[in-house]
């Protein structure tokens, strides 16, 4: 898809759709959007607290053989995800690690991009303003998972 030119290499990978989210993407899933909404209108494994607390978001990945890590660099035989919380502490976003040791995120509603590691979503900021995306509240790192393949 086409590229950006920013501090740091940042590629755009889809189109536009509402059919998934980031957290979906993060969990390798395009047909669906994954959130512990209260009324239970999106995907949330069972047996997992539908509140949006980082602790709730960290047993969803664990159900799926995910366990806390300590950094997001490449490991041989481990997947890895990121779970951003915004200012409040809640979580805001996720990305996930590819093969190659670059992550991927799904923008909102709206399109993946391929990028670095991220610290906090600041680092994507000019990229992400292009797109009118500046406001989301993606915030800061809040847990690094990983898991064995």
């Amino acid at each position: 898809m086409e590229q950006e030119n920013s501090p740091f290499l940042c590629i755009r990978t889809s189109p536009e759709t509402i059919n998934y989210n980031c957290i979906a993407w993060a969990m390798e899933e395009d047909f669906r959007w994954w959130w512990p909404d209260a009324m239970g209108n999106y995907y949330w494994p069972e047996d997992v607290p539908r509140k949006e607390v980082l602790d709730n978001f960290i047993r969803a990945f664990s159900k799926f053989g995910y366990e806390k890590c300590s950094n997001g660099q490449l490991e041989v035989n481990y997947k890895k995800v990121a779970i951003y919380i915004n200012d409040k502490n809640v979580p805001s976003h996720a990305a996930r690690q590819l093969p190659n040791g670059r992550w991927t995120s799904k923008l909102g509603p709206s399109f993946d991009v391929e990028h670095d590691f991220i610290n906090g979503w600041n680092d994507l900021v000019d990229i992400v303003g292009k797109y009118s995306f500046n406001t989301l509240p993606y915030g800061k790192l809040g847990a690094i998972l990983r898991k064995k393949i």
